[in-house]
């Protein structure tokens, strides 16, 4: 009975080195920092990739690296309270990239060049009167419940 207790676990809690790793980082004010990600479920994690190919197909070729063991960037990153170290992450978001043009805003526009439709016949700059006015209103009569 004790045997089938005692069995063998399906996930062993022993983790096993996964050896030297090329680890992405990032220059900082003394030197080099081991770059960190996020899981998908938000975790943060460091990431150490196996080889430079790896490396560099997810996250580009300017990417800098270092060479680390896995045990030495699991020693690195605890302090910091990452206990997760992923080896050689299958997806990633893209590099983002230049930000479009921003477009004017509807009410930016010159009024009197714009056609006139029935649509499109309210200021915004009146709504705010709108509200203020009517927030005047509730002060009023509220003052005057009061006494």
């Amino acid at each position: 009975m004790t045997e089938s207790l005692f069995g063998e676990d399906p996930e062993p809690s022993d983790r096993f080195p996964a050896g030297p790793l090329y680890v992405p980082v990032r220059p900082g004010p003394s030197g080099c920092a081991a770059r960190l990600f996020r899981t998908p479920l938000g975790d943060r994690t460091a990431v150490g990739f196996t080889s430079v190919r790896g490396l560099t197909a997810t996250l580009g070729p300017d990417q800098a690296w270092i060479r680390l063991a896995e045990p030495a960037l699991r020693a690195l990153t605890a302090p910091l309270g990452v206990t997760t170290v992923t080896v050689d992450p299958q997806f990633s978001a893209p590099a983002p990239g230049p930000a479009p043009a921003a477009e004017p805003a509807p009410f930016a526009v010159d009024q009197a060049s714009r056609p006139r439709s029935r649509r499109s016949t309210w200021d915004p700059q009146a709504v705010g009167v709108l509200r203020v006015t009517g927030a005047a209103a509730i002060v009023t009569a509220l003052s005057m419940w009061i006494g």
